[in-house]
């Protein structure tokens, strides 16, 4: 009992001693962290950038830090494990600021939300403090750049408009449909035409006249054509502004040719400058350009080519004449066997090039022009021009009889099964009186 008793006074005064030992460690401990506390905190001070909040943050870390470095000093004090037979110490699970924490998922999520929440606030380091982002200033530029746009898709449909106006004060379309119906056999030469009354006429402002010229041997109806065009322009832009010009009948002298000349340069002028007041193009016929003088051919050239002001440019001049029918007549009866020369469009092609090469050698006013050839009228085009002709009479359409009078037509030898006739409808006229 006494070795017992000596042992259990034994131990309780090695844990006094023990318990004292620490106790002291644990007021020095204290003290130390007292002045710590002083440094850091003046440290702190000087941190006067920082908000209140990040302050307390910042010292709630040293604390936990400090205390946790006291507890693993005195644990390796005692021998590195607790007493034998004392229960074992365990530390509870609470939130640090160390990266290793109790709930590693949990720190890792959080910290991805973290960094990929997007901060509403930009720090600017010269303030020292949070301030939001100025506001973007608007540019007016961008709304003088939409009504620039407005401003243009508005003239743009204007212009179109105008177009459209040009076009349908002319009336071409119903000019196409008179002239398909009552010109026989050419119809290559007609859609050429059309097509460059549309082209000219689609708008006011041009950098020079448009100079047509119509060649072809007799009869193939090219003062037909010119009468038409005649008729149509004078419905739609006024009697005073179409001229039909004929030089057999208006200068038959050639000693008259200066005369005539200076007459027809003055009344042309009159009527630009009266089209240019009225915002309308003239239209100048000249039939028979065959038997013109030089002196008006000079004229009309320098009307046409010359540097004019803006009024002579808004014009059209058509010329008819039989000058080339003889390259004409050698070509469409060399080469017969092809198909429908005369309405495909190929006699154009073909003759055009031969013509301006053969006229422009004559006088320079006729490289000026946009020349198209018309034509011989084969059997079938007679026929048709007797039922027109007969139709306008009163006269009854009796087919047997409009054979009987094209057969008393004279025609070159058949080629490749194409009959042409030498005269054309030029006698037509005649014969269908005699009924």
């Amino acid at each position: 009992m006494s070795d017992q008793d000596s042992n259990s006074t034994s131990s309780s005064q090695t844990e006094g001693e023990l318990d004292g030992e620490m106790d002291e460690e644990t007021n020095g401990e204290m003290e130390k962290e007292e002045g710590d506390e002083k440094l850091r905190d003046s440290a702190a001070l000087s941190m006067s950038s920082f908000s209140s909040s990040l302050r307390a943050v910042i010292r709630i870390k040293q604390k936990y830090q400090a205390i946790k470095k006291r507890r693993q000093e005195m644990a390796q004090g005692l021998g590195g494990g607790p007493f034998t037979g004392a229960p074992g110490r365990t530390s509870p699970k609470i939130f640090t600021f160390d990266g290793d924490s109790a709930y590693p998922a949990l720190s890792s999520s959080t910290y991805q939300k973290k960094k990929r929440r997007r901060r509403r606030r930009v720090m600017f380091p010269n303030s020292g403090g949070y301030r939001s982002p100025p506001p973007q200033a608007r540019s007016r530029a961008k709304y003088c750049l939409y009504l620039l746009f407005a401003i243009v898709f508005i003239q743009v449909y204007n212009a179109i408009e105008n177009l459209d106006d040009h076009v349908l004060r002319y009336d071409l379309e119903g000019l196409e449909k008179t002239l398909r119906r009552e010109v026989f056999g050419q119809q290559g030469a007609v859609e050429g035409l059309i097509a460059h009354l549309k082209d000219y006429l689609s708008t006011y402002v041009h950098n020079k006249p448009l100079v047509v010229s119509l060649h072809g041997p007799s009869g193939v109806g090219k003062s037909h054509l010119g009468r038409l065009l005649a008729g149509h322009f004078r419905s739609v832009v006024g009697e005073t502004l179409v001229l039909q010009y004929y030089v057999l009948h208006h200068c038959p002298l050639e000693a008259n040719a200066p005369n005539c000349a200076q007459n027809l340069s003055s009344v042309i002028s009159e009527m630009v400058e009266r089209a240019e007041e009225e915002e309308k193009i003239p239209l100048f016929i000249f039939d028979e350009a065959e038997h013109m003088h030089d002196e008006i051919l000079d004229t009309l050239w320098q009307l046409v080519a010359s540097e004019q002001s803006n009024e002579y440019l808004n014009a059209i001049y058509l010329f008819l004449s039989n000058l080339g029918h003889t390259h004409i007549t050698k070509h469409m009866l060399h080469n017969s066997s092809s198909i429908s020369m005369a309405t495909s469009g190929r006699l154009i092609k073909e003759l055009t090039p031969i013509l301006r090469n053969t006229l422009g050698k004559l006088h320079q006013l006729w490289t000026e022009a946009d020349i198209f050839p018309l034509g011989l009228l084969e059997k079938g085009h007679v026929m048709e021009c007797f039922l027109d002709e007969m139709t306008r009479e009163g006269f009854y359409p009796d087919h047997t009889n409009i054979e009987r009078l094209a057969g008393e037509i004279e025609y070159y030898p058949t080629e490749g099964g194409h009959e042409y006739s030498q005269t054309g409808c030029k006698q037509v006229v005649a014969k269908v009186n005699l009924l």
